[in-house]
């Protein structure tokens, strides 16, 4: 089954209005997603208004591989930490090595890896080896 969803750009209004009723009726949590530029304001209205986890777009711009996190953005990972939020935040876009892997797992309950997979995927056109080699990745 289904126990979550995330809808990229969808307006938070259509989310309180017609999404939430439906998601909660099935039990279903919406993951919201906020990136640097998104205002303290928003961010714990959209805590106090979901569940489930809140996405950290690691950065503003397209997902794909990063070698590391610099300190613009961890100083944004520390300033949302710092916010105390109820929900658990996941830090995704960039997770693509061992690196990247772990600076979210320091500063986040965990990563999301989509980009760096669905890449291997498409080189290697068998998921089994496309997750042996996105752990290898995962491991140097």
């Amino acid at each position: 089954g289904v126990s979550g969803t995330i809808i990229p750009d969808l307006p938070f209004d259509d989310y309180l209005k017609v999404v939430k009723p439906i998601a909660d009726k099935y039990d279903i949590r919406v993951i919201m997603m906020i990136t640097p530029e998104t205002s303290e304001e928003r961010i714990r209205f959209i805590d106090e208004h979901t569940d489930g986890f809140i996405y950290m777009v690691s950065s503003a711009s397209i997902t794909g591989a990063q070698s590391s996190f610099g300190d613009a953005k961890l100083a944004y990972f520390n300033h949302i930490n710092s916010m105390n939020l109820r929900n658990p935040r996941m830090i995704g876009f960039g997770i693509s090595n061992k690196q990247t892997l772990t600076s979210a797992q320091d500063n986040a309950a965990g990563a999301i890896i989509g980009s760096k997979f669905v890449t291997l995927l498409n080189e290697t056109g068998d998921p089994d080896l496309a997750l042996d080699r996105l752990f290898e990745c995962l491991k140097k």
